[in-house]
């Protein structure tokens, strides 16, 4: 008898010790998230803040250092905006990297009355390259992680070329489809060519410029929490 209410204690206290032990692992749970959440708010308030400083530092470079270069129906611009689009991805991922440098572009077409009316084709296009720098050298190459310099370099490269040679292509061929539905056929096949030639001049030396800076600044910026 006495056996037999003994076992009964301990079967009736199972549920009880499972239930305890499920809210302990919960509290456990939440008491590491909470330990997590200073950390991620950190980092995602330090690459909203560069993401901003990249944007800024955009639309400068485009504006003030550029070499323009007319045309019948406009102009179009030698610059090295794409770089700080390309160098914002690789160090701040494509969506933040990306954002930043289109915001920086398209703030400097919209205050520019010759490039007013390409501002929303430049968002799309600038935030694309972005986010095709950051795809590669992120998701594919994982450059925040990787230790080989050799690797870093190999994927850093591979990145820019890859966001280059799409903003090579996209850029005239969307501007042309723009400009034909909006200022019509004769003025976007006047502007087509030169603004290929002159994207392609673009994308060569931003390629270059790209590879030197970031390789300059990542050990800085790793230094103060950018990369885990």
């Amino acid at each position: 008898m006495e056996m037999h209410i003994s076992g009964r204690t301990a079967d009736s206290d199972s549920p009880y010790i499972y239930k305890e032990k499920e809210r302990g692992d919960e509290r456990m749970d939440t008491t590491m998230k909470e330990t997590r959440t200073p950390e991620a708010s950190r980092k995602t308030l330090t690459r909203l803040v560069l993401a901003g400083i990249f944007a800024a530092i955009t639309y400068v470079v485009f504006t003030f250092l550029s070499i323009p270069v007319p045309l019948p129906s406009g102009k179009v611009s030698v610059h090295l905006g794409n770089a700080f689009v390309a160098l914002g991805a690789l160090l701040l991922g494509g969506v933040y990297g990306g954002i930043g440098g289109a915001i920086g572009l398209t703030i400097g077409d919209l205050l520019d009355p010759v490039y007013i009316v390409e501002a929303p084709a430049t968002f799309i296009i600038k935030l694309a390259l972005g986010l095709i720098v950051g795809l590669v050298a992120h998701k594919i190459g994982h450059i925040n992680t990787e230790t080989n310099q050799k690797k870093v370099l190999g994927w850093t490269i591979a990145a820019v070329i890859a966001g280059m040679v799409f903003n090579t292509i996209a850029d005239p061929g969307i501007r042309y489809f723009y400009k034909l539905l909006i200022l019509g056929k004769p003025a976007a096949e006047v502007t087509f060519a030169i603004n290929f030639v002159v994207t392609l001049v673009n994308s060569v030396i931003s390629t270059f410029v790209t590879v030197i800076l970031y390789q300059a600044l990542r050990k800085p910026l790793r230094s103060i929490g950018l990369y885990d």
